[in-house]
């Protein structure tokens, strides 16, 4: 298999979505509800819990919405044409004055998570500078751990992934970034801590081929967010006390154990003041 069908294959892997979306224009009454490669996985058994914990909580039907690219469902929910989405807090910080917190999860009881420079297990490495000439894959370039964070450590040093690596990829989707990592399609690679750790657990085998060189700063968790003109509409705030009283819902529990969180909670917006800080450095740096 040549270098671009395996990109093609890896990245179409995060393509399915739950069901096509059509919209409230075209007349559905559903709450729809957006999901982007943030999500660990496409699992449909995953999918059907949320859906139907999501409709019974909040006592109307739900629609998932599954879309390839973080720009996707962030383009939907800026439109008004979802009700709100799990994002990244990149996007977030992005589009501040137009979106609102609905809700924060709490991975190892914090609503933080890091980004992980991943290299080969094998790769005799001291430091990220020895990336320098690197292939390196990226998530997507709305990610923060995907992308921002390193860019941002980039632009500290007056560099940015352009002048630093021989060549970048984006695979659109956490896990692929490992994939590529683990199977030399990259030589390093910059993904969702959650999620490597997690897969750690899951898919062994596949992440023992890899390891971490770099752990980010503790930012904030990607997010819940709706259009701020939304905020204080009765169907956000049913998403947000369903989301909130999870932990304490028998079916909510069995959510919760398959993401491996702990549960959601309202966090304000200062949570992401370091995705910012990032943002604004970069920006500064032109990277």
């Amino acid at each position: 298999m040549n270098r671009r069908t395996l990109i093609a294959t890896i990245g179409g892997a995060v393509l399915a979505a739950f069901s096509p979306f059509t919209g409230r224009a075209a007349g559905q009454s559903a709450f729809s509800f957006g999901l982007t490669p943030v999500f660990l996985d496409s699992d449909i058994e995953l999918l059907n819990e949320l859906q139907s914990y999501l409709s019974d909580a909040m006592g109307l039907p739900v629609t998932l919405v599954k879309r390839r690219t973080y720009q996707e469902i962030t383009a939907l929910l800026l439109s008004g044409e979802l009700d709100a989405a799990w994002i990244c807090g990149f996007p977030f910080v992005q589009h501040a004055d137009k979106l609102a917190l609905v809700a924060v999860p709490l991975y190892r009881q914090q609503p933080l998570y890091q980004s992980y420079i991943i290299v080969p297990a094998d790769r005799a490495i001291a430091g990220w500078e020895e990336l320098k000439g690197d292939i390196h894959a990226f998530s997507d370039p709305d990610s923060n751990s995907g992308y921002l964070v390193t860019a941002a450590l980039l632009a500290e040093h007056n560099q940015s992934p352009a002048k630093f690596f021989a060549k970048t990829f984006f695979t659109y989707g956490h896990r692929n970034v490992i994939r590529a990592v683990a199977s030399g399609l990259a030589h390093s690679g910059s993904v969702d801590g959650y999620v490597w750790d997690v897969m750690s657990v899951r898919e062994p085998d596949l992440v023992s081929r890899t390891k971490v060189l770099r752990h980010s700063e503790l930012l904030g968790f990607p997010p819940i967010a709706c259009l701020r003109s939304r905020h204080d509409s009765e169907e956000i705030g049913r998403l947000t006390d369903a989301l909130v009283s999870i932990a304490g819902n028998p079916h909510g529990v069995k959510i919760l154990t398959m993401l491996q969180l702990d549960g959601f909670a309202v966090e304000p917006e200062s949570t992401f003041s370091g995705i910012a800080a990032n943002y604004a450095l970069v920006q500064l740096k032109g990277g």
